[in-house]
Parts: structure tokens; sequence; C-alpha cells
């Protein structure tokens, strides 16, 4: 048995250098919401989610007041009947969003402490696919004042010019004609046979108006449209799919097996981008995979590639991770020691134990959030 001794929380904030506009919304900092698990042989495992300009001190206080005290005193490699009672524990206070978010911490952090207690890399633990790379797109494309279409389409160039065999960039801010401007310089720029991906970040409100954009895309074969609509219009995600021949991507902010299930049998997507920091961790990304493979559904989770890493190199299904290269956008890198390196399109599998990264005590001390009333950033249970 490997019996859990304290559960720890921290908040870190950072900001972005230079806030970015996506087609609904602003982002000007990134809030964290790192936990650690401790066992009583001395192992400790990392997890993580992650709240958009503020609030994430909900994200903490779902750990400390919620979930942790029921960990205390667990075997943490009793990981599913775990799953099973936080999330019991949760479904009155909430089945998705910030609860589940502060589950899918913990879940990571118990796959995290149990390969690393037995020395094995995250992917090899959970049975790999892959044993030492993994492929990957290049993700950005972001607006940002000053950014011409000529200056977007040398930005994805760069990532081609690196050994990238897909790009992805924002759509749906700008008119029709503008974008139609930004994509078309974007195809010429990296040529026919690499894949480029858009993002609406639910940019549309109705069919008509994704249709008038999407026939103004289509001529430049783009391989997705990612989160169309509200993730919560699902009608329209299907009837988009039927009237498109652009494959529709969506889930990243979807939580629980039954919200994928829907998504696939009423044919709102063709593709998942089920993410393990918001959908309730590892276990449940694992039965959503399993849940789209029965379906001939492939998976490519959203973002935060030093968790998915891991997630595409054990599971069948899933095709890429999401590389984002730099911090000015995806800023977790910056609270992490270890790197991940890129290597012709492709991530390099990591060797280390778990995760393969741990929390960087400096950056923890310039970021880590201590609020009124606390001694430290770091607050425990036990």
């Amino acid at each position: 048995m490997s019996l859990i001794e304290s559960v720890s929380v921290c908040i870190a904030r950072v900001p972005l250098s230079n806030p970015v506009t996506f087609a609904t919304r602003q982002v000007k900092a990134r809030e964290y919401c790192l936990v650690r698990v401790r066992t009583r042989d001395g192992h400790e495992g990392l997890g993580y989610c992650y709240a958009v300009n503020s609030a994430g001190r909900l994200l903490a206080v779902a750990v400390t007041d919620l979930l942790a005290p029921r960990l205390i005193g667990q075997d943490s490699l009793r990981v599913e009947g775990l799953w099973s009672e936080l999330y019991q524990e949760a479904l009155l206070l909430g089945r998705a969003g910030g609860v589940v978010r502060a589950l899918s911490a913990l879940d990571t952090a118990l796959w995290d402490v149990n390969a690393r207690r037995v020395g094995l890399p995250l992917y090899q633990y959970l049975g790999a696919v892959a044993h030492d790379r993994v492929p990957a797109y290049a993700s950005g494309g972001y607006y940002l004042p000053g950014k011409t279409p000529d200056k977007l389409a040398a930005e994805m160039a760069g990532h081609v010019a690196e050994g990238f065999r897909a790009v992805k960039m924002k759509v749906g801010l700008e008119s029709v004609a503008n974008e139609r401007k930004r994509i078309a310089a974007v195809r010429e720029a990296i040529g026919e046979d690499v894949r480029l991906m858009l993002d609406a970040n639910n940019a549309w409100r109705d069919l008509p108006t994704a249709l008038e954009y999407l026939r103004a895309f289509e001529p430049y074969h783009p391989f997705w449209i990612e989160e169309p609509f509200s993730p919560d219009d699902i009608e329209n995600h299907a009837r988009l799919a039927r009237a498109t021949p652009v494959t529709v991507a969506t889930g990243e902010i979807e939580a629980g097996r039954w919200r994928f299930q829907e998504l696939i049998t009423r044919g709102a997507t063709t593709l998942l981008q089920t993410d393990a920091t918001v959908c309730g961790g590892i276990t449940e990304f694992r039965r959503i995979c399993a849940t789209a493979d029965s379906h001939g559904i492939t998976v490519a989770p959203h973002a935060w590639h030093d968790v998915h890493v891991h997630l595409v190199a054990s599971t069948p299904n899933a095709t890429y991770v999401e590389w984002m290269p730099d911090d000015h956008i995806v800023n977790f890198r910056r609270l992490i020691d270890r790197q991940l390196q890129a290597r012709e399109g492709q991530l390099l599998l990591p060797k280390e134990p778990g995760l393969g990264f741990n929390f960087d005590p400096a950056a923890l001390k310039e970021y880590g959030v201590v609020y009124p009333g606390a001694q430290d950033i770091w607050q425990t249970i036990q």
C-alpha cells in the first residue's frame, strides 16, 4: 500500500507579457492551481489545472475544502475507487467547471506519484503505444496589435521550417474578408501538404454566420475548425458538421464521459480535443478516449503538452500533441524545471519517472499567491 499523508495546493498567477486577444475574450494572465500529493513512504506526485485571468482561488478551495480531505489516509494505488469517491463528493457542487478541474489536478497527481514510486515515465506506467516520440502540431497564430497577414504567415512558415507538418491559427475575430486574407497568406506560406488547423474559440452564435466563414475558408483546405460555437450549443455543432467538409473539432472544456458521449452520438464532432486538466483527470481522459475509439473517433488533446505528451504516447486513437513553442501565451512552462524537446515536428518523450518535471521553487516564489490570512503560498491538508 502507498498511503496518502498530505495534499498541498498553491495558486500561481503568471501574467502575459503581452495580453492576447481571442475571437471572444482577452487573456492578460493565467492562474494555475498546482497540487502535490505526498505518501507516507516519501513519494510525491504533481498535478495542475488552470483558470484564466483570475479566480484560481476557487480551484484551491475546491481542493482544500471539498476533495483533499477524502484522500488523506487512502491508498494512492486505488485510483479508480478514489476517482469515484471524489466525483460523488463533487456531485452537488459541480460536475464540470472548477470543481472537476480541481479533481483533474488531484487525479493527475495520483497517477504521477504511482508512476514515480515504481520509477517509470507516466506513459510507460499507463501502457505505452509509442516509446520515443509522438507527433505534434505547432499552435499559435494569435491576434496581436500590428500583426498583419504577412507576419502571421511568417510565424506559421517558421514552424514548418522547424519540421512541423501541422500548424494552428486563430480565426473568428475579424470580418470574413479579413479572415480569408489571413488564411490565404498562411496557406501560401506553408504550402499545400502541411495541415492547417483553425481555432474559432466559440466565435459564432448561429449556423448562417459560421457557414459564411467556412465557405470562405474551404478553398484553403483547413484540416479542422475548432470550437465554432459555444460548447453548450451541441445542435449547431452537429448542423455545421453536416454542412461542411471541414472536420468540426471540440471538447476542450468539456468534463465527464457522458458529455463526450453526447457529442459523439449526436454527430457534433468527429475529432475530440479532450483536456485531462479539465475533463476529470487522466482517469476520465482514458475512459473518454476508449469511448471515442469504439466509435472510430480520434483525439487530439487541448494544450498542456507536458501532461498530454504522456497520454498521446499511451492512447491508440490519439493523434497529436498541441505544442506551444514558447511561453508568451501558455506560460505554464515558467513554473516547472524541465522542458520537452521538439524535433522535426515531433515531441521527444521524457525518460524521467512520472510526468518528468517538478515545480520550480524559484518560479513559485515569484508567481505564487499568498491570500489574506495565509502564511505561505502552499496550503496543506493532512
